[in-house]
């Protein structure tokens, strides 16, 4: 805004004290009646404090040292005496003025005073003087021509004013003139800008309320003061307004605290007042160790609003009072978690929510945010459980407003559906799920290498959350139950198939040609895992003879955990078994003309040799049917 024109006005009414030329203006010191000017001497300091101390002993005595110390002089008898006549009320009086001595600006003070009054009595005096003289000279009567010579008139005049003092005087009237004129522009001047920055707060404040009814804020009048009269006919108006930025279905203690307030009397930056703003904010952090033995720790992404928009400063301090709501229902929720254990205190809940996974929640100060680098991956899995919140508090609330407003199907109404659904028991099913995921794929990938290292083909498709984005949102919509699922397919050498889904947090089935099982352990997920691999690649195995020695009429089939093989005069059999890591290890026993009365038996391992195992097999079977000829 551009600067009013009255305040453009500087008023000079300072006393100069430098000429045009930068040179110190002399003080004028007395005019002589000729109208020469004398100026102030600068004086020697040696000499002006010599001449000081002179002054003290002659003005106020040699004693004065004394009495400034607390001494008093010695009096004399005389003094004594007159001083015990006087009454004990005025001796204080008496002390004090006995003892008090003038200053310099006093005696000037009392001699400018005085010497006109004595001039003026000095000429009463003197014609009372020759009026007694007249009347009290006898020859007076005889001689009545005298009297006039004596009684002759003397005119007393005060003496005209000295003309250094009267520039002096001059001077001072104009220093105080200069001086109320100062004020009172400062005066004026204050007045105007107070008028100006009301003007303005004013029509800030009207055109911010228009802002926040815009944004779709509702606006309420405020209360009255307290003391405002209510009756009939009296003025109930009020300006200020109250605006209420909590959800609609939260707890009433939270509906208090999320006021915000549109006052003229305030000096904001925003034009709004919080009440009671606690300026907190929750920050979801997740802790995650490694198979190294690393932490690695991320945190969600918090920003910063603009505070001086009004609009945005209430969408800040909503996200906030929710924030706070969320945290008061994660406290009461941690402890009554039926799958982990968790530790919670003021602002700090920390949950062990799955194998080497931390889960924490933190009220800190908006100031305190700093912001911290961690893993993008990680970072977007802090913010999508913190969003989830979110939409979990929103569907709690939607479920108490059905509840509330009676809209709720009656046949609908089961016994869980009498209590809210959670908001932080869907979060630690997602983490357990993603540990768990995490647990299968790593088990199915040792099986797949051990098949690769074999020279087996295999192939995995895993498909953690079979879900689409719709239905995923879905889940937070509904209170059905509904859960993430996957499956996880294996394929060996392209003829046998394994097939595994899971549901969260932790539910693991094995669909198998033959049954469907449900798996409740990592150990029985491993000797499921080998049991199925086995008999595939005894299958594999069988087929691998029949292809080979087909014309010899042999059998061939699996029996138990062995895949035997027979024609005329050998038999031969075929057992897989695993070591660490699903490390596969075959071992043939055959027995035939050429072996010895015991049997021969030969292993096969794929850690000790790069020969696959279908090869070493193919060789086995070729070299029994060759000796057996």
């Amino acid at each position: 805004m551009d600067e009013l024109s009255f305040k453009e006005i500087r008023l000079s009414l300072e006393r100069p004290y430098k000429d045009d030329n930068g040179d110190r203006i002399p003080i004028l010191f007395d005019i002589t009646p000729e109208g020469r000017q004398i100026y102030e001497k600068k004086e020697n300091p040696t000499k002006a404090l010599g001449d000081n101390l002179r002054r003290i002993f002659v003005e106020r005595g040699v004693d004065f040292f004394d009495r400034t110390k607390g001494h008093e002089p010695e009096q004399s008898p005389l003094t004594h005496d007159v001083n015990t006549s006087d009454t004990a009320t005025e001796r204080p009086e008496q002390d004090s003025a006995s003892t008090r001595t003038m200053n310099v600006e006093e005696l000037l003070k009392m001699r400018a005073e005085i010497v006109p009054q004595l001039f003026t009595s000095l000429g009463e005096i003197t014609l009372a003087r020759d009026l007694l003289a007249s009347l009290l000279n006898p020859s007076s009567q005889s001689q009545p021509e005298n009297l006039a010579t004596d009684l002759s008139a003397i005119v007393v005049t005060k003496p005209p004013p000295i003309v250094s003092v009267q520039a002096f005087n001059a001077q001072l009237t104009i220093g105080s003139k200069d001086e109320a004129l100062r004020k009172a522009a400062n005066v004026f001047k204050s007045a105007a800008g107070s008028m100006d920055r009301g003007r303005i707060k004013g029509e800030k404040y009207w055109v911010d309320a228009l802002k926040v009814r815009r944004a779709n804020w509702g606006l309420n009048p405020a209360p009255l003061p307290f003391g405002s009269a209510t009756g009939k006919g009296a003025d109930k108006t009020s300006k200020d307004f109250l605006i209420s930025y909590s959800l609609e279905e939260s707890p009433a203690v939270f509906r208090r605290q999320a006021v915000a307030r549109m006052a003229s009397d305030e000096v904001s930056t925003h034009g709004l007042v919080f009440l009671h703003r606690q300026y907190t904010r929750l920050r979801v952090s997740v802790s995650i160790v490694g198979v190294d033995g690393i932490c690695i720790t991320s945190q969600n992404t918090l920003t910063r609003v603009d505070e001086n928009v009004p609009e945005v400063a209430l969408k800040g301090a909503q996200q906030e009072i929710v924030e706070q709501e969320i945290f008061s229902l994660l406290v009461q929720e941690a402890g009554n978690l039926p799958t982990a254990s968790a530790r919670v205190s003021e602002r700090l809940i920390v949950i062990d929510a799955a194998h080497a996974t931390e889960l924490k929640f933190e009220l800190l100060e908006d100031e305190m945010l700093p912001p911290k680098l961690s893993d993008e991956l990680c970072r977007e899995k802090c913010n999508l459980i913190y969003f989830a919140l979110h939409a979990l508090l929103l569907r709690r609330h939607g479920f108490l407003q059905a509840q509330r407003l009676g809209t709720m199907s009656v046949g609908g109404v089961t016994k869980d559906n009498l209590y809210p659904p959670p908001v932080l028991q869907p979060i630690i099913d997602i983490l357990q799920y993603q540990v768990f995921c995490e647990r299968i794929k790593v088990e199915i990938d040792k099986m797949i290498s051990a098949l690769s290292v074999a020279g087996i083909q295999s192939s995995l498709r895993f498909n953690p959350v079979g879900e689409i984005g719709r239905q995923l949102v879905q889940l937070f919509d509904n209170n059905d139950g509904q859960v993430i699922g996957g499956e996880a397919v294996l394929r060996i050498d392209d003829r046998h198939t394994i097939r595994l889904t899971f549901l969260s947090p932790s539910s693991l089935t094995a669909h198998l040609p033959q049954a469907t099982l449900t798996i409740s352990s990592i150990p029985q997920l491993y000797q499921l895992l080998a049991d199925e691999v086995e008999r595939c690649l005894l299958y594999r195995i069988c087929e691998q003879g029949r292809e080979t020695h087909g014309y010899v009429g042999g059998t061939w089939f699996v029996d138990s955990s062995r895949c035997v093989g027979r024609w005329e005069g050998c038999v031969l059999n075929f057992h897989i078994s695993f070591g660490k890591d699903f490390t596969i290890d075959c071992s043939a026993f055959q027995l035939h003309k050429k072996t010895p009365k015991q049997g021969q038996l030969d292993r096969y391992s794929s850690n000790s040799t790069t020969r696959s195992l279908f090869s070493w097999i193919q060789h086995i079977i070729t070299t029994a049917a060759v000796k057996n000829v």
